[in-house]
C-alpha cells in the first residue's frame, strides 16, 4: 500500500514513524477534505491546523513517549491522530503531536542512553553536547515546539500536555506536575481540565527544571504540565478503560471551540515539592521497598535514603515520596518528597 494511503486512509503515522521512518522523514503537508492542513515534519512529529480561526483559539502540544516504555499515553495519542487523519475527528484548534523516543519504544525501555526528560531548556547541548540519540531528539522536539508556538498570534492561548506513566504504583494513580511559574498564578481552568482527565492530584514544582513541560511553560508562556496517567505497562497490556476520561477530555479540548470543564478546588489534592534528592554517589540507596507506592507518607525523621557522606530524612510528619529511583545517573534526581499545600489560582 502506498505510504500516503497508509497515512491518510489508515492513519498509520506512528507505525510509519517507528518502523519506516524514512517514509516520513521529509517534511510534507496534506490538505484533508474537511479543510484541515496536516503537516508531517519528521518521524513522530505531526501538526493539524484547521481551515479557519475561531473566537477562542488554542495552540496545543500533546507529547508522549518521552520515555519509550510509557505506552498508554502513546496508545491514546496514536488513536487520536488516526481519527484526525481519517477525518473521524476534526480539530478546531492547531495541535502538534510529538511521539518522543521512538527507538526506546521499539525495545520497550525508558531510554537508550539518557533520560530525555532531563534534556530540555538547552540541556541537550550542554556538557557532552549532542552526543547521543536522546540529546539530538530532545533538540528536535524543542525546536518543533518553538516553531509551533512562533505561529501562535498574540492573545491566543498556548498549551502543552506531556503525557507519561510512572515506574511504580501510586496511591494517587493519576497526578500532574505543575512546573514552577516564577510567581505567576496557577490556572483554575487548567486544573479543571486536568480533573476532567481524571487527574485530581497536583504537585507544585518549586524550582526550574529541565523537563519538557517546564520548557514550554517558561520559554513559551504555555499552560504546561507533566501528566502521569498510571503505571508503566507493555504495549497491548494497558486497560484502556482506565484512561477513558483522559482520552475524552483531550479529544474535547481539540474538537470543541472552548471546552471548559469546571472543578471545585476542594476536590483536588495539592502538594508542593519539599525536597529534591539527587544521587551523588555510587552507593546511593533508598531505605524503603522497591514496590512502595508513590505518595506513601513518612514520619518526621524517617530515613529515606543514604549515600557516602549524606543521610536524607523526612523533614516533617506526612512527607510523602514521589518518583523514587535509585538507579538514575550520578547528579540526577533520585527522589522527590512532597507535603500538602494550598493553592491560589487565576481564572486564566
Amino acid at each position: 500500500m502506498p505510504m500516503e494511503r497508509r497515512l491518510l486512509d489508515e492513519g498509520e503515522f506512528l507505525a510509519l514513524s517507528r518502523f519506516e521512518p524514512q517514509s516520513v522523514a521529509t517534511p510534507k503537508s496534506y490538505l484533508l477534505s474537511n479543510g484541515t492542513t496536516v503537516s508531517v515534519f519528521a518521524p513522530g512529529i505531526i501538526c493539524f491546523e484547521p481551515a479557519k480561526r475561531l473566537k477562542v483559539n488554542k495552540h496545543i502540544v500533546i507529547s508522549c513517549g518521552i520515555h519509550g516504555n510509557e505506552t498508554a499515553p502513546i496508545e491514546i495519542c496514536d488513536s487520536i491522530v488516526k481519527e484526525l487523519l481519517t477525518e473521524s475527528l476534526r480539530s478546531a484548534h492547531r495541535v502538534l503531536f510529538l511521539f518522543g523516543n521512538l527507538p526506546a519504544m521499539d525495545v520497550a525501555e525508558r531510554f537508550i542512553s539518557e533520560n530525555m526528560n532531563r534534556l530540555f531548556s538547552g540541556a541537550h547541548s550542554q556538557g557532552a553536547g549532542l552526543c547521543n540519540e536522546e540529546r539530538r531528539r530532545a533538540k528536535i522536539l524543542e525546536d518543533a515546539v518553538t516553531a509551533f508556538f512562533a505561529e501562535a498570534p498574540a492573545g491566543d492561548s498556548r498549551h502543552h500536555y506531556d503525557l507519561h506513566t510512572a515506574i511504580r504504583e501510586s496511591k494517587n494513580e493519576k497526578f500532574a506536575v505543575y512546573p514552577f511559574l516564577h510567581s505567576k498564578p496557577h490556572s483554575r481552568s487548567q486544573l479543571a481540565f486536568l480533573a476532567a482527565c481524571g487527574v485530581k492530584t497536583i504537585l507544585l514544582s518549586e524550582s526550574p527544571t529541565t523537563t519538557f513541560s517546564y520548557y514550554s511553560s517558561f520559554h513559551h508562556g504555555a499552560h504546561a504540565f507533566t501528566v502521569e496517567l498510571g503505571k508503566v505497562r507493555p504495549f497491548g497490556h494497558n486497560d484502556m478503560s482506565r484512561f477513558a476520561d483522559a482520552q475524552f477530555a483531550l479529544t474535547a479540548l481539540l474538537t470543541e471551540e472552548d471546552y471548559a470543564p469546571t472543578v471545585k478546588l476542594e476536590e483536588l489534592e495539592i502538594f508542593r515539592v519539599n525536597q529534591v534528592i539527587n544521587r551523588q554517589q555510587d552507593d546511593f540507596v533508598l531505605h524503603f521497598a522497591d514496590d512502595l507506592p508513590n505518595f506513601t507518607a513518612f514520619s518526621k525523621g524517617a530515613v529515606l535514603a543514604t549515600e557516602s557522606g549524606a543521610t536524607y530524612s523526612a523533614e516533617q510528619d506526612g512527607e510523602a515520596i514521589v518518583f523514587p529511583n535509585a538507579n538514575v545517573a550520578i547528579g540526577q534526581r533520585a527522589l522527590l518528597t512532597v507535603v500538602p499545600a494550598r493553592l491560589e489560582t487565576s481564572d486564566v
